[in-house]
């Protein structure tokens, strides 16, 4: 029986306990704003959260990864950006079909992934410098192809017509949630299956934990980590379709201050900072839990600095607690 016991694993030893703790307190708020506004509750005000979680959660579910290998990635939201605008470039200059002119978006975001792996991995450069480089660079690059100004799809009906009825249509009949949502949560699912049932989330995990005894046992630890910061662009490069979808354009200077939504996501939602842990239903959980934020707290009326204040306050304790269960 004593055997039993200790082998078990403690909650308090484990993400599950943040993971339950960022849960608890999405609740708490939610019970807060419902009680504290007849508006919160609202059917329509619910579906705006959905829609405006999409993008930072896809965001971060790509980062998600990354800080599992204890990296960090600060051009999620720029890359983002640089999507968006290749995505219009392709549609709407070049005149691709819209299915090629997302699937061009999408590489262009792994692209970025990929060379933020290369620099990383392969060349030594320390993931904050090379990912704030890549941050500077794409953000450049939006501005230099789109011209400084905003790519419209009013002239290329098929964008109209496709991508963006995918992203704010409703593609279940009697269901008014937007197909956005629907991308988000689907995209969740495949980032679950990757880092549970994948060699590749198996090496993320290890990589994260100690990646030299890793290296030791004969895994090509440059390829695996390369591999990881490939899919973090793709997903940024998702989001970067989704987003323009939404807009109907592809917006250069929007993007910066993106990284930081979805950082703060990840780490409330149990993905510790120093690697070797995480979920996706914890950073979806995390995601939520800055949208409701942020919407109850502008249905309060409280100033936007203020709301700044508060999201801070709440990632400080975030990983005040990620501290205190590892000491644990």
């Amino acid at each position: 029986m004593d055997t039993k016991i200790a082998q078990r694993p403690s909650i308090f030893r484990s993400d599950a306990t943040q993971r339950l703790l960022a849960f608890a307190g999405l609740i708490v708020i939610f019970v807060v704003f419902s009680l504290a506004s007849p508006y919160f509750f609202q059917f329509d005000n619910i579906v705006g959260i959905l829609l405006a979680t999409t993008v930072n959660g896809i965001l971060a579910l790509g980062v998600t990864f990354v800080i599992i290998t204890g990296g960090i990635d600060l051009s999620v939201g720029t890359v983002m950006t640089f999507s968006a605008v290749m995505t219009g470039v392709f549609i709407t200059f070049w005149g691709l079909p819209v299915p090629l002119g997302i699937l061009g978006g999408l590489l262009a975001g792994g692209l970025c992934g990929f060379i933020n792996g290369v620099l990383i991995a392969r060349f030594r450069v320390p993931p904050f410098i090379a990912t704030l480089g890549m941050l500077y660079a794409t953000k450049g690059l939006s501005l230099i192809i789109s011209g400084v100004k905003p790519i419209y799809f009013n002239d290329s009906p098929g964008f109209r017509g496709i991508v963006m009825d995918s992203a704010l249509g409703r593609i279940i009949p009697g269901l008014n949630i937007p197909n956005a949502v629907l991308v988000l949560f689907g995209a969740a699912i495949i980032a679950g299956l990757i880092l549970s049932k994948t060699v590749l989330g198996r090496y993320t995990v290890a990589l994260g934990s100690n990646e030299e005894a890793v290296r030791l046992s004969g895994i090509n630890t440059v390829g695996w980590k390369t591999a990881v910061y490939t899919l973090g662009g793709l997903f940024s490069g998702l989001a970067g379709v989704v987003i323009a979808s939404r807009l109907n354009s592809a917006q250069p200077a929007l993007g910066p201050g993106y990284e930081l939504d979805a950082i703060a996501a990840v780490v409330i939602g149990g993905t510790s900072l120093s690697g070797g842990e995480g979920t996706i239903l914890g950073t979806i959980i995390g995601a939520f839990v800055i949208s409701v934020l942020t919407n109850g707290l502008r249905i309060m009326s409280v100033p936007q600095e203020w709301q700044f204040v508060v999201t801070g306050s709440i990632l400080v304790l975030a990983v005040y607690f990620d501290l205190v269960r590892r000491k644990r």
